[in-house]
């Protein structure tokens, strides 16, 4: 299992434990995360899983290929150095005590 602590803008922190190998965004659907969306389902087409990885973990995740990185130029809130969509993020051993704050926009 790979836990994940998801922080809305305003703070609130809720942790879910997922099976390795399952996406961040499946992760967030799974424990009913408030403000992930992923109207696309998860197939990198709508921005709407938007987050904000820690610093300290953003170094081990793979690098954001070109077409993640075209949806981030359009996300609804400001991109960051760190921001990442949660459906191209594949969860591994590795990421277990992900940390992930969400954009003021997708917070509820």
């Amino acid at each position: 299992m790979v836990q994940v602590a998801f922080t809305s803008a305003q703070g609130d922190v809720q942790t879910v434990e997922v099976d390795a190998g399952a996406t961040l965004l499946d992760a967030a659907r799974n424990g009913d995360v408030a403000g992930i969306i992923g109207d696309c389902g998860g197939f990198c087409n709508c921005a709407t899983c938007h987050v904000y990885v820690d610093e300290r973990w953003y170094a081990l995740l793979p690098a954001v290929e070109e077409h993640e990185d075209a949806m981030l130029d359009g996300t609804v809130c400001e991109r960051l150095p760190t921001s990442r969509l949660s459906c191209q993020v594949v969860l591994t051993s590795d990421l277990d005590g992900l940390a992930v704050t969400l954009p003021e926009s997708q917070s509820l």
